[in-house]
């Protein structure tokens, strides 16, 4: 187990929205799937903290996952979660966030508009835009 996850799991969650147990980690679990699109980005973020590349292969749609390792840069450090939008139609949704990370010390963002289709009642990650810095 990463230090990473024995700092995180009793208590507060990565993605900032309640504690591990009751919020992202009843999923990355496998005892529940995500209600929303939203919940599932949030988890997502939360395993991309934790390491945990199982997870989200699980979560990423078959057509779009990549062959190659999706979890690259042990040396990030997730600093924290903005959910700025979640807009769902049917079986398709959208998520905008901006995620907070540190590498060799350097902050960095990702802010990104992530797009969801729903197949089998199952929330799965398509790919994502990235929207381009105000000037």
């Amino acid at each position: 187990m990463k230090a990473a996850m024995q700092s995180v799991m009793p208590n507060a969650c990565p993605c900032g929205a309640a504690k591990y147990a009751d919020c992202c980690g009843r999923f990355i679990a496998g005892g529940m799937l995500p209600a929303t699109a939203e919940q599932l980005m949030r988890s997502r973020y939360s395993a991309y903290a934790l390491g945990n590349e199982a997870y989200l292969r699980a979560t990423w749609h078959a057509g779009t996952c990549p062959p190659d390792a999706i979890v690259q840069d042990d040396a990030a450090k997730w600093l924290g979660l903005e959910v700025k939008k979640h807009q769902q139609q049917g079986d398709a949704a959208t998520v905008e966030f901006v995620a907070r990370y540190k590498v060799d010390g350097r902050a960095h963002r990702l802010h990104e508009v992530s797009r969801f289709v729903r197949e089998d009642g199952q929330w799965l990650y398509v790919d994502g835009t990235f929207p381009e810095k105000s000037k």
